[in-house]
């Protein structure tokens, strides 16, 4: 016996077919749509010293935000890598002139591409700016940190060694150390041990000893300053005497120079005024070689026999 179709099955497949196909495309708008497909965007180009890492899809991102997604990554004519992201324009106000572009690759995990803007309030990036990117790849550090490291190391045990430079600079420091711990301090310190010091300060002794005699041979009791003043007085009342005895002669001459009505007097005068002044010429002769007796400085005399 046979079995009667149902009516209209071809008409129902056909149904059910297109609303699945209508299923499909809604659910593939949806996603586009989420994934911001339609939205209208700018470019914005990097160029990196290797994409490694960097496939088409892969997200660019602010402050842990996606704001970008890379659409081509080409080799450009001089040998870099040129990757094209499309930016959406809401997120666009995000980057700006003074941006900075990252491409990190971790020893474990994606690449990234990170953006910062420091100042947000600079001029806006430009659609279609191309900008380079900084590399932050923690594998490529190893080789440069060991290389470091190791030359670290090399200098610290050259310093260490006990022919260094600090080796000897620190025994002389201790030298010193020692030295200005000494009984002297640091007038021993400067002058190389105690002994020197000491030699130093017995030298300091005797100067001031002879300071101090010569202090009392100048200005003591009947030391040289007494004698000199008092070879000053002496020697003010010699010239007191000359200069009298100078205007007692001037006198005389201005008499004698006149028609003068007593020469025998005049003649008389003149004999006495010649015997005052060999009087102070020998005051005068004595005077001075008591100065030069008892001054520090002069020259011994000698006494030359015939």
């Amino acid at each position: 016996m046979m079995l009667e179709e149902p009516p209209h099955v071809e008409i129902k497949a056909l149904l059910l077919l297109a609303l699945m196909v209508a299923l499909v495309l809604g659910f593939l708008g949806y996603v586009m749509y989420a994934r911001g497909v339609f939205e209208p965007t700018q470019d914005l180009v990097l160029i990196a010293d290797d994409s490694e890492g960097v496939i088409p899809g892969m997200d660019m991102t602010f402050a842990g935000f996606a704001i970008g997604r890379v659409r081509q990554v080409d080799l450009a004519p001089d040998g870099k890598a040129r990757i094209a992201i499309d930016v959406p324009q809401k997120d666009a106000r995000w980057l700006r002139v003074s941006s900075v572009f990252t491409l990190e690759r971790g020893l474990v995990g994606d690449t990234h591409i990170k953006a910062y803007s420091g100042q947000l309030s600079d001029a806006p990036m430009p659609a279609g700016a191309t900008r380079t990117v900084l590399r932050g790849d923690t594998a490529a550090e190893i080789p440069r940190l060991v290389a470091t490291a190791r030359t670290l190391l090399d200098n610290l045990e050259a310093i260490t060694r006990a022919d260094s430079a600090l080796a000897g600079t620190l025994a002389n420091v201790q030298s010193a150390s020692a030295r200005l711990s000494g009984k002297y301090g640091l007038l021993g310190g400067a002058l190389g041990g105690d002994d020197e010091a000491k030699k130093l300060m017995l030298a300091l002794d005797r100067v001031n000893g002879l300071l101090a005699h010569a202090d009392q041979r100048v200005f003591g009791k009947n030391g040289v300053v007494d004698d000199t003043q008092a070879a000053v007085v002496q020697l003010r009342v010699v010239l007191n005497d000359a200069s009298a005895t100078l205007k007692k002669v001037d006198a005389v001459l201005v008499e004698a120079q006149a028609v003068g009505k007593n020469a025998r007097v005049a003649t008389d005068d003149l004999g006495a005024l010649r015997t005052e002044v060999d009087v102070s010429l020998h005051k005068v002769t004595r005077l001075v070689d008591e100065i030069n007796r008892k001054w520090p400085f002069a020259k011994p005399s000698e006494l030359k026999l015939p």
